[in-house]
């Protein structure tokens, strides 16, 4: 039989960042939540766990861990909050994780060791404003060779870990070659772009509705230019190297996602045992028990989805399908999660300085960010073969 205990190591993983967000995140989280402030001090502390290097070997300064690991440690943090578990995935499996699989030796050993300790982060400059899901169709954004170095003009959206203190570089996706045909796409490439580069502007930090301790950028490139060594991978493979990313990115997001939906769980079973209404504890009514059987089931088929998912891609099987799977199933626990609690709490659910307050607030950029909802139910029905059919 199938068994989904965990091996000793990831329960001890699982032990020691679930004290960490207890401990540390879950006392002054609310602050700099209001305050839209980046937790720097937090995010050191996470760098000292070794989370930052959790799925990268050894010999890149990584804590020769695997994605699964990883899961375990962004399931934990979103428990207590999500912008510091939207810190940490992004800096791993958007930030580094496309050195680590494309970039050359000298790329890893020059920027892996920093962005495995923590000591420095890294984003993807992916989105744009007017592009939407439409990633090849709706980029702007080019590069062009001129004597050994690229140029390049144009701009990113919603760019996560592109403005802080302690950002590093940003890999860029541009277009590097005309479309082949009226129909074909055009040649995208992945170029880093390193902190601080003339040409490289940094926007600052957008009004969120959520994640507001978490740093999310627009960038703007004007004639800004790097040595033509930094193309990431091969030239015109960008947009497949993302789409290969990106799968490892979507069980990510699962975590998180099941992490939020878990912890909406855990604030309603400690308001439901103190708080009083018509002369019993809410969780003496069979409607309360009852949501919260429905919440606790989400969460349970939210975890099975993205183990699942990790299990496969951790044994080097193709697991698109069950990526998105995992990350729409996940993505709509944390987001019906988020509902009920807040209706459980009542007015005390709209009030900020509750918990389940911000889970609500982080909850629906679940069903958006790395792949809407829609962009999952397209993945599986392809998956399924359903494209194919006239």
């Amino acid at each position: 039989m199938i068994s989904y205990q965990l091996a000793e190591e990831h329960e001890e993983l699982r032990a020691i960042v679930a004290e960490f967000a207890r401990d540390v995140v879950a006392p002054v989280i609310g602050g700099y939540y209001e305050r839209g402030e980046f937790p720097y001090d937090i995010v050191a502390r996470m760098a000292k766990l070794g989370l930052f290097g959790l799925p990268f070997p050894a010999e890149y300064g990584g804590m020769d861990g695997d994605l699964f690991a990883l899961g375990l440690a962004l399931e934990e943090l979103a428990r207590v909050d999500s912008s510091v578990a939207i810190t940490l995935e992004a800096a791993v499996a958007l930030g580094a994780m496309p050195i680590y699989r494309f970039g050359s030796e000298e790329q890893r050993r020059q920027w892996l060791p920093d962005l495995c300790s923590g000591d420095r982060l890294a984003a993807f400059g992916l989105t744009e404003a007017g592009g939407g899901s439409d990633i090849p169709g709706g980029m702007r954004t080019t590069a062009r060779l001129d004597r050994g170095e690229w140029v390049i003009d144009g701009s990113k959206s919603f760019i996560t870990n592109a403005g802080t203190a302690i950002t590093s570089l940003v890999t860029v996706l541009a277009i590097t070659g005309p479309r082949e045909g009226s129909a074909g796409r055009a040649e995208i490439s992945a170029i880093i772009v390193p902190a601080g580069t003339p040409g490289f502007t940094v926007g600052r930090e957008y009004s969120k509705v959520g994640w507001c301790a978490s740093d999310t950028r627009e960038l703007a490139f004007t004639g800004c230019r790097v040595p033509a060594g930094n193309l990431l991978g091969e030239r015109g493979r960008g947009y497949a190297q993302f789409l290969k990313i990106l799968d490892e990115g979507r069980v990510a997001i699962a975590a998180l996602a099941t992490g939020l939906a878990a912890g909406c769980v855990a604030e309603c079973l400690q308001q439901v045992a103190i708080r009083e209404a018509f002369g019993h504890r809410l969780g003496h009514y069979q409607s309360i028990q009852f949501t919260l059987a429905d919440m606790e089931a989400r969460v349970h088929a939210a975890r099975l989805a993205w183990y699942d998912a990790a299990a496969r891609l951790a044994a080097g099987e193709r697991a698109k399908k069950q990526a998105a799977i995992a990350k729409l199933t996940a993505s709509n626990a944390a987001m019906a999660n988020a509902r009920d609690a807040t209706q459980i709490f009542g007015g005390y659910g709209y009030m900020n300085e509750y918990p389940v307050a911000r889970f609500y607030r982080d909850a629906k950029v679940l069903e958006i960010g790395e792949g809407t909802s829609e962009v999952q139910r397209m993945i599986i029905a392809r998956e399924l073969g359903l494209s194919t059919l006239g």
